[in-house]
């Protein structure tokens, strides 16, 4: 691979996705106490795979599995949007609160495109 960071730690995505996951714990901690092992838990594990698979994916050190963990890591990123669009259509998520975390993966996610669109033309 060309052009690489000195680390992971150093991409925006990467940061920003952290700062999702972040904003996600934060942001569950309010919600009912019986969706702890369900929605709860769902939320926050799709929101911490986002960075774990961009991480993860630089760490490989190849080509094709950095991209693969990219779209790995979009994958989870759908995921957390969907289940944040259940939780504020259920009424588990305050509409305003919903309505910035769905505004933080669409963030996410066109860094995403960006990143992987960059690797795929290189």
């Amino acid at each position: 691979m060309t052009e690489k960071t000195g680390s992971y730690k150093d991409l925006i995505v990467w940061q920003q996705a952290m700062d999702l996951a972040v904003a996600v714990y934060g942001a569950t901690k309010s919600w009912p106490k019986e969706e702890l092992y369900g929605l709860t838990s769902q939320v926050r594990r799709a929101a911490s795979s986002v960075p774990a698979n961009i991480a993860e994916g630089y760490g490989r050190e190849v080509r094709g599995s950095y991209q693969q963990f990219l779209r790995i890591a979009q994958g989870s990123l759908k995921e957390l949007e969907t289940q944040l669009l259940i939780a504020e259509r259920t009424g588990i998520a305050p509409n305003g609160t919903a309505a910035s975390l769905l505004a933080s993966t669409e963030s996410v996610g066109k860094l995403l495109r960006l990143l992987i669109r960059k690797l795929s033309a290189d």
